[in-house]
């Protein structure tokens, strides 16, 4: 998942960025409001992590903004004003879930979970399709029980693909979903990704990711 933390505290944004990483999900960040929106606008995210208090552009500013551009990526907002009106006031906004800090790590990530799969309408965290299943907890994935030894990229492809079946992407949008601002792009990864997948889903590989000629690339449910 592409996700955006839009954070003032670089000691706090660094540390999200990372856990958030290190759970295999994109992460872009930004230091104050106007930069998040902008950022928000330019890009796809599936979760956007949001600070209220902020310079330039308070978080609540931002995410009306958001919305009023028909941006519906879900946002969760992060802020030390925790009382019953401050989160009335931020969901009433637009937001989807409220956090106070300080906040525990692990309670946090399993939020920012929840929110990216509700953002595709899955509520379950392990995404079923025929004989092929996926773990957004665990990062696994198996087919006919037996596991897959997917690499993170091989992983973030499948997932990414597996959330909007029959919906063509192209190259261009899964690279989008794929690299954050820092990730360096080379003009065959994406090929290269596919073709590995493929042979590790088995010999009807190319029939569940499958090309549209000059479009890109989408996933079929494979057949039982």
């Amino acid at each position: 998942m592409k996700l955006l933390i839009v954070e003032d505290s670089k000691h706090l944004r660094e540390d999200l960025a990372k856990a958030l990483r290190h759970s295999g999900h994109v992460v872009d960040v930004a230091e104050d409001g106007e930069e998040g929106l902008w950022m928000a606008k330019e890009s796809p995210y599936d979760t956007v992590v949001l600070d209220i208090m902020m310079p330039k552009m308070d978080g609540l500013t931002v995410l009306s903004e958001m919305r009023r551009a028909g941006i519906q990526s879900p946002v969760l907002l992060l802020t030390a004003r925790n009382t019953v009106d401050d989160r009335v006031q931020g969901l009433r906004k637009g937001a989807d879930d409220y956090l106070g800090k300080p906040f525990d790590l692990a309670e946090f990530l399993a939020r920012v979970d929840a929110l990216c799969r509700r953002g595709h309408g899955q509520h379950s965290p392990v995404i079923t399709a025929g004989d092929l299943e996926l773990n957004t907890n665990s990062k696994e994935a198996s087919r006919s029980g037996k596991p897959l030894d997917l690499t993170a990229r091989e992983y973030a492809l499948l997932s990414l693909l597996m959330l909007e079946p029959g919906k063509v992407l192209s190259r261009m949008q899964i690279e989008e979903r794929l690299y954050d601002e820092s990730g360096s792009r080379m003009s065959n990864v994406i090929d290269s990704t596919v073709y590995h997948l493929r042979n590790k889903l088995g010999p009807d590989g190319s029939e569940i990711i499958c090309t549209r000629r000059g479009q890109g690339y989408f996933f079929q449910i494979p057949a039982l």
